[in-house]
């Protein structure tokens, strides 16, 4: 008797799978959805969409003992260009991002630009000691260590970052 309920099972999900291929409308849905993935496969995104849309700032955070220590990789982006501030128990870190590319030939000239501002806000497990953040930046990597501490955190402050 336990082997006829799975068999009962198995024919009406195939039926059920049958009756949606017999459907017009489905077998068109089915067609129209392979018909476009077919023609936008291999597309890339137009070359002044691609240089703005795809940055998007890579954070890693460790927590230890003493600190919290926070690695953004912002690549292309200058120092002058990032901004890093420590507000209740949040870090902030924003910016912009420049690009400039030129290319000369005898039959050619061609000039991109593409700007494009960031804005991380990473709330901290823990208020944080606002006189003991230390920030460097270094080949795209910009890394802050904060100094945990026993009190709540009430006022803003802008972070200092160091080259290299």
């Amino acid at each position: 008797m336990t082997t006829s309920t799975p068999v009962k099972e198995e024919k009406k999900q195939t039926t059920a799978v049958a009756h949606r291929r017999d459907n017009a409308l489905y077998t068109l849905q089915e067609e129209m959805n392979k018909l476009f993935e077919d023609f936008t496969r291999g597309f890339h995104k137009p070359l002044w969409l691609e240089a703005v849309s795809d940055f998007n700032t890579k954070v890693d955070i460790k927590d230890n003992d003493k600190n919290i220590e926070v690695t953004a990789e912002l690549p292309g982006v200058e120092l002058k260009d990032i901004e890093v501030l420590v507000e209740d128990k949040s870090l902030i870190i924003k910016g912009e991002k420049r690009s400039e590319k030129e290319e000369k030939d005898k039959s050619f000239y061609r000039m991109e630009r593409s700007y494009g501002s960031f804005y991380r806000e990473l709330p901290m497990p823990c208020a944080i000691d606002k006189e003991a953040i230390e920030a460097s930046y270094k080949d795209g990597v910009l890394k802050v260590t904060l100094a945990k501490s026993g009190e709540t955190a009430s006022n803003g402050k802008k972070i200092q970052i160091k080259a290299g």
